[in-house]
């Protein structure tokens, strides 16, 4: 699952929050709370757990009823509700979240549970058998990364990773990029110009979808891939006019106005890569491993595509991060810690984990269950091959706690159309980007203090 979407809370509402006190004063965990990893603890209890639909199903809450005891009540993920749920002092035990994004904006606000003393007595979940990715769910309250563990991820994909369809490629006379070794961005727009296919002034074929999970995100890792930061050091404030930003956004602008791909200008009416890309009329996808476990389900169509590394900027690092790492945490204030985190190790480590490892829709978050990941056909062989390649050039790309992705988002939204379609300069709408989003991530500031 890689959506992330929601309003983002308005600032008088978590400013209420916080007078209201739903962040302080949580005791530590005591010293002769239920023993975990028992496949006992929290037996007979109820666990709320807000979650987008699919992301636990009704058989997932009969099973965790038969193995653990536990009866799971979800809530439909909103974030209006939950910051609702969160003033009356009444959160949900288990919360939905993505890790790139969400974990230093919750946990710059007090409300995440320090889950590091569960991790250390758990025989199901152990440090050791983490995958680096879960990093991105860690906060020390200026970088994260670094600091305590406050929830997991399911599963991941390096997003800046991009599937291609060997056949659209052969068809138009385009090289296929090289197996493990990554293209230059410049490399990849240049080729989606060349893939792309227009009839009657309508596009038949996208040479390339480029978009990433969220705009504040993608252009994040193409800042980092420049070898820059988007944020200051303090993350109060964006620079779109520092070479390294400057460059992502150009390039992500020159993207948008050859109308090589969707974009604000031009949408994909699917709303998505995948059924476009199924229907043969993209030639490459920016979607990470996960998008696989959709490939694979038409052998036809998973015998002529190919997993291809992060694009670099010539000059630039060599990074592939993961933009989502979409899972679960705890609010401070859950009421049933010890049973939530019994469903949290069922979640992240046993029948649910094992089942999402096999799936093929994302790479297990923990290591010990990546034997699991599918490599029954050739084609499966190929992409784990340039997958574990991979692996090594995955980093953490730190993401501003003063405002949520979704709020920055809107900002873009609302500002670069002008850009994609010329009727503004990048320089200028760097310019009005740096002007909105810091007057934003200055109130942000203001909330957390």
């Amino acid at each position: 699952m890689r959506s992330h979407s929601g309003a983002p809370p308005s600032r008088r509402r978590f400013l209420a929050m916080s007078a209201g006190g739903a962040v302080a004063g949580v005791g530590a965990l005591s010293g002769c709370a239920l023993q975990v990893s028992s496949g006992v603890s929290g037996s007979g209890e109820t666990v709320t757990v807000m979650v987008k639909g699919g992301e636990i199903t009704p058989d997932d809450v009969k099973q965790a009823r038969k193995d653990l005891g536990i009866k799971i009540v979800l809530v439909k993920y909103d974030i209006t509700k939950l910051i609702a749920m969160m003033t009356t002092g009444n959160p949900p035990d288990l919360v939905r979240g993505v890790g790139a994004i969400d974990a230093p904006y919750f946990a710059a606000r007090d409300l995440m549970e320090d889950l590091d003393p569960y991790f250390a007595r758990s025989t199901v979940l152990r440090p050791a058998d983490l995958d680096p990715v879960n990093a991105l769910w860690r906060y020390d309250g200026s970088t994260q990364g670094k600091g305590p563990q406050y929830g997991m991820a399911k599963d991941f994909s390096q997003d800046n990773m991009y599937w291609y369809n060997t056949s659209l490629f052969d068809k138009a006379g385009v090289d296929h990029p090289p197996e493990t070794e990554p293209v230059t961005y410049e490399e990849w727009l240049d080729k989606a110009r060349r893939l792309t296919r227009r009839k009657n002034g309508q596009t038949t074929v996208f040479g390339g979808s480029y978009n990433g999970l969220m705009k504040s995100s993608l252009l994040a890792s193409l800042t980092a891939a420049a070898g820059g930061n988007l944020f200051t050091d303090d993350f109060t404030r964006v620079d779109f006019t520092a070479p390294e930003a400057r460059k992502a956004l150009g390039w992500y602008i020159d993207y948008c106005r050859t109308k090589v791909g969707p974009s604000a200008i031009q949408p994909d009416p699917n709303a998505w890569d995948g059924p476009t890309y199924q229907a043969n009329r993209m030639a490459m996808s920016n979607s990470g491993y996960w998008l696989g476990g959709m490939i694979n389900t038409d052998k036809k169509l998973a015998k002529v595509s190919r997993l291809a590394p992060a694009p670099v900027f010539e000059g630039g690092p060599r990074i592939s991060p993961c933009q989502g790492g979409t899972g679960l945490w705890m609010p401070k204030k859950a009421r049933n810690k010890d049973a939530a985190w019994r469903v949290f190790e069922w979640f992240f480590g046993e029948g649910p984990a094992k089942a999402r490892a096999s799936g093929g829709w994302g790479i297990p978050t923990l290591k010990s269950l990546r034997p699991m990941m599918p490599a029954q056909e050739d084609y499966q062989k190929r992409e784990l091959k340039v997958q574990n390649a991979e692996l090594k050039h995955f980093s953490v790309i730190s993401f501003t706690p003063y405002a949520s992705a979704d709020a920055l988002d809107a900002l873009f939204n609302q500002i670069a159309p002008a850009a994609m379609t010329g009727g503004i300069s990048v320089d200028t709408l760097a310019g009005r980007l740096n002007s909105a989003m810091n007057e934003q991530l200055a109130r942000g500031k203001e909330q957390v203090g």
